[in-house]
């Protein structure tokens, strides 16, 4: 297939998207009102592309008439009244996937308000859940919000380019920054769904799993005890031959739920055998052990990993001083080396290229997914958020499953949220869960990895995340499988990837975010983040990795490592280590823990638009209702929103209400329930949220049925025989 062709209109909210298409293999011209000065800035977003400056739009119509009827993809970012092509789309648009991202979307009472990537993070409750106690909340570090949206946007373009090769048209697709952002916070807003709690800022602790930073002699660590119980007996064990077990190696601690109960006190006994030792005694000791603890790296150091250097992750690229080195891409054909971004001007032109295929045309208008069928071997977060996002779009997903093998969000009490839920109506299932079948199958026996195979005939795409060579022992290694299935997609999502020599590691997202660079960002001492940032990155990734090989037409393996993409999202951290704050600021407004994010407006100039004087700046505002302060500032396109908690987002957002984002499901054990929305609005082949997540094995039968052909005697002798449990 011939390279895409894309032309990127984005503005700092979602320049990410064009990074993405240049790992992609894409050729991406950029077309910017003001160059991107900042050197750091530069290098990272736009190595790869060519580069021209069109302040008008007389130049740009020059530009858009040479370019757009070669263009595979349009991308633009910006708030709504200073979008571009929006108001230029019509005939000669329609091969293209035309994608725009605006803080608010195009529709609802903000949908003209503006936002920088702080303000979108507090609209999206993302910043609520960074910081300490009675201070002021802390967003993720480096822009994360916009990287999101532009990965959204990415998705959202290639979903596009799959139904264009049924359609044979393309379409425009929207993405709200404040949404992305919304539907990336794990409980954030789905504690107060099922459980009628709020999240909040926990000085890193995590609220859900026993894992937190903790420092050592030299540094810090991410690490804890959740997980298996054989984790917890491998700690405990180390920490007792060291000498430093204290009172837990008695009865009452094996308990995880009493553990639970009194976890401030594991938590300082923990600590203090971390604190005997370097950081990279107790990384490399559980290592060893299969342990879930990293090193916090800082973002220069990240240069050095040995397993990212062992998988060639890294990036060189060539400018007119010498070669940099600056973090790769999260997946992909990933070039090994660019060259740094080349001005051209409206002369500018496509290279010739071969004429493609007409479009296999549908009969009826569908989902841009509708008739892919994917396997999914996942469990926690990352896979199935990104199986969810392949649902939403029309994607038939087989969740394979057991009670042999439980799924945490099933079966973990801390993470089913609802008072008194079973496995079959967790909170936390339900959510990631949506819009997919369930297969019960018992994969510790020999007749079940058969059915597997069978089972991986029949499919698609096949997204796993076992631990490296599980699948080689059961017949499934990607050589097997394209022998039985040769056009298949096979995603893997080990934690640091299939190779290196890291690759048994042994991790969680906080260990992962740790070894990316990105815990070390959160502050000093680094408080980590404390939701599953990392598994949501990986899972878009996973998700972009799986839609380009679709568009492809071709199967193939991507070896997907969550600390890979986890890295990818450093920004320019390398290449410039100190994060330069732009001036934007969160406040305490009137009320209980209320503050307001502001954008970036000098404190002189802040204090004399909303009337008082810089020493009485904080004061002031203190005093004002968060809401109306943020529609006063806006009306002065000054970009400012309220910080969303879980239960504004749910009950209280005018926006997020206005696009429906939260919708009702009927769960057959929960009842109406409502979930996280969709991101990617395409405007002809929308997808949605069809059925609630499944009851373990609820469609067991009828999946062998229906893929196999088994008869009824057949799967009463397989349930007799407890391969289908």
């Amino acid at each position: 297939m011939s390279r895409l062709r894309v032309l990127d209109l984005t503005d700092d909210l979602a320049r990410s998207t064009g990074r993405l298409f240049v790992g992609m293999g894409a050729d991406v011209i950029r077309i910017e009102r003001e160059r991107t000065t900042d050197r750091a800035d530069r290098l990272h977003w736009h190595a790869g592309q060519r580069v021209l400056r069109s302040p008008d739009d007389a130049v740009l119509d020059v530009v858009l008439n040479r370019l757009l009827p070669g263009a595979d993809v349009v991308l633009e970012s910006g708030p709504l009244d200073q979008l571009r092509t929006l108001k230029r789309r019509g005939p000669a648009w329609q091969h293209v996937a035309h994608v725009v991202v605006t803080p608010f979307g195009t529709w609802g009472p903000c949908k003209s308000w503006r936002a920088d990537d702080l303000v979108a993070t507090a609209a999206g409750g993302m910043a609520w859940l960074g910081g300490t106690p009675g201070e002021a909340p802390e967003p993720p570090p480096r822009e994360q919000a916009g990287q999101l949206a532009g990965t959204h946007a990415a998705i959202a373009a290639m979903l596009a380019l799959i139904a264009k090769q049924h359609t044979g048209v393309g379409q425009l697709a929207e993405i709200s920054v404040q949404e992305v952002v919304a539907a990336t916070l794990e409980t954030g807003a789905i504690a107060w769904i099922h459980a009628g709690t709020i999240p909040g800022r926990t000085s890193g602790v995590y609220g859900h799993v026993a894992h937190r930073v903790f420092a050592a002699k030299d540094g810090y660590l991410a690490g804890g005890y959740s997980g298996p119980n054989r984790m917890w007996d491998d700690l405990l064990a180390w920490m007792a031959d060291d000498g430093a077990a204290a009172d837990l190696t008695e009865e009452r601690w094996q308990d995880a739920a009493y553990r639970w109960e009194h976890r401030p006190y594991v938590d300082e006994v923990v600590g203090a055998f971390v604190a005997r030792h370097t950081a990279e005694e107790i990384a490399a000791g559980a290592r060893d052990r299969g342990l879930p603890w990293a090193t916090v790296a800082a973002p220069p150091d990240v240069l050095a990993n040995p397993q990212l250097l062992d998988r060639q992750f890294f990036l060189d690229i060539d400018t007119a001083s010498g070669p940099v080195q600056d973090v790769g891409f999260p997946f992909g054909r990933r070039p090994a080396r660019l060259r740094e971004p080349q001005d051209v001007d409206a002369t500018v032109r496509w290279l010739d290229r071969e004429p493609t295929a007409p479009p296999s045309r549908r009969t009826t208008r569908g989902a841009a997914l509708d008739g892919v069928r994917v396997l999914d071997l996942t469990w926690v977060l990352a896979g199935p958020y990104a199986t969810k996002l392949l649902a939403e779009h029309g994607a038939d997903i087989i969740k394979v499953e057991s009670m042999h093998r439980q799924d945490p969000t099933r079966f973990a009490p801390s993470m089913r949220l609802r008072p008194d839920a079973t496995y079959d109506d967790s909170g936390y299932f339900l959510n990631f869960n949506r819009n997919k079948r369930s297969l019960a199958l018992n994969l510790r026996t020999p007749r079940g990895q058969e059915l597997l195979r069978r089972l991986a005939s029949t499919v698609d795409v096949v997204i796993e995340n076992f631990s490296p060579g599980v699948l080689d022992r059961w017949g499934l290694g990607y050589q097997h499988l394209r022998e039985i299935n040769p056009n298949v997609v096979l995603v893997s999502m080990a934690g640091v990837g299939q190779t290196g020599p890291w690759r048994k590691a042994v991790t969680f997202a906080d260990t992962l975010a740790a070894m990316s660079g990105l815990t070390y960002e959160t502050g000093r001492p680094p408080q980590g983040l404390t939701f599953g940032l990392g598994d949501m990155v990986a899972a878009n990734a996973a998700a972009l990795a799986t839609l380009d090989l679709l568009h492809q037409g071709v199967g193939g393996h991507v070896d997907l490592s969550q600390l890979e993409a986890m890295a990818a999202h450093l920004g320019p951290a390398v290449l410039e280590p100190h994060q330069l704050r732009d001036g934007s600021r969160i406040l305490r407004t009137a009320g209980d823990d209320r503050w307001i994010a502001i954008g970036a407006v000098p404190d002189d100039a802040l204090a004399a638009t909303i009337g008082t004087t810089v020493s009485d700046l904080a004061d002031y505002v203190a005093q004002q209702d968060a809401d109306t302060l943020a529609a006063r500032l806006q009306a002065l396109n000054i970009p400012a929103y309220p910080v969303r908690d879980g239960r504004d987002l749910v009950e209280h957002d005018p926006q997020l209400a206005a696009g429906n984002f939260y919708q009702l499901l009927d769960h057959p054990i929960a009842g109406p329930v409502l979930h996280e929305g969709m991101t990617a609005h395409l405007h002809s082949t929308p997808g949605g949220l069809r059925h609630p997540a499944p009851l373990l094995g609820q469609h067991t039968d009828e999946l062998l049925t229906e893929l196999l052909h088994f008869t009824p005697e057949q799967l009463a002798d397989l349930h007799d025989e407890g391969v289908l449990e």
